[in-house]
């Protein structure tokens, strides 16, 4: 078993009401990643310049995640994004944004990343997207995105959705893709162009999963302090697909599906608490597990 995710690998400059970080190790593959790690084998592609250094190299390694399709590009900097959340913790507002090496990003798979049983396709151009796809022989698929492909590549986009078996959007990129006000009919509407699964983020309120007739809502975790939103929803993605790579099943069963939500939206509570991944980078099994649990008991009740 095993997982291999394609995105952006970043160094990250932060700015919250809690302080800031510069040139921190972020990126989509990267929150995805150290999520995915624990529970489930991970290849990571993507690409870094020559500031990218040991350091954040050992982040990939202490936690296992193989990194022989991350490529270095001598004489070259990593993709940099700068941003800025105020006291609304919702909303970043971008202040730079430097692709540099990952302008002429184009994954190739090694063997290993090929044969990996899962692939998470990051927001990347959806052309990139599904010629990924086509190399990799994994048996479950799922993709992220955002609104400037749903403006500027929706064609492609709809493509690619096409050829993956779980989409992960915002509410607000599911109701722009399919031109639909109202979520419940956008996420069905989402369904019939291809994927059986339609996550939906929907930031501190939680999330929403659409499987065919069913539905399964997340509520999010109370947290009583949230330092760095980044990378939240990357780490939700991470713990949903680690874990169902996890269990071996070809195809995953409601209630797998569901605790894979729940999976994910610890993982996500846990990357907020810090700034970049400096709480999932000492984050341990057991504390996943403990709040696995308590998800549980916030989510039950008993008729009267």
């Amino acid at each position: 078993m095993a997982v291999t995710v394609v995105g952006s690998v970043a160094l990250d400059s932060l700015e919250t009401p809690f302080g800031t970080r510069e040139r921190a190790l972020g990126g989509a593959a990267t929150h995805f990643s150290l999520a995915a790690s624990f529970f489930t084998e991970v290849h990571v592609v993507g690409v870094v310049g020559e500031d990218f250094g040991k350091d954040d190299l050992a982040v990939f390694s202490d936690r296992r995640i193989g990194t022989d399709d991350l490529q270095r590009i001598e004489g070259a900097r990593s993709f940099h994004w700068s941003g800025r959340y105020e006291d609304d913790m919702a909303v970043a507002q971008t202040l730079a944004t430097e692709l540099n090496v990952f302008a002429e990003f184009d994954p190739q798979l090694s063997e290993a990343a090929r044969r990996a049983s899962t692939l998470f396709l990051g927001n990347i151009q959806p052309d990139l997207q599904r010629r990924v796809r086509e190399q990799s022989d994994a048996r479950l698929s799922g993709l992220d995105s955002m609104n400037y492909w749903i403006e500027s590549a929706r064609d492609s986009l709809v493509d690619a959705i096409g050829r993956v078996d779980v989409v992960s959007l915002n509410d607000a990129e599911v109701r722009m893709l399919i031109g639909e006000p109202n979520l419940a009919r956008a996420s069905r509407a989402l369904l019939e162009l291809g994927p059986d699964v339609a996550l939906v983020k929907q930031g501190p309120y939680g999330a929403v999963m659409y499987t065919g007739d069913d539905f399964f809502s997340i509520p999010a975790y109370p947290l009583e302090t949230v330092v760095d939103p980044t990378g939240a929803g990357d780490s939700f993605a991470g713990g949903f697909f680690g874990f169902l790579d996890s269990l071996g099943e070809e195809s995953p069963s409601r209630n797998a599906l569901r605790c894979a939500a729940v999976y994910g939206s610890v993982l996500g509570s846990f990357v907020v608490e810090d700034f970049g991944t400096e709480r999932v980078q000492r984050l341990t099994r057991r504390e996943i597990d403990g709040r696995f649990t308590e998800f549980g008991e916030i989510m039950s009740l008993e008729a009267p």
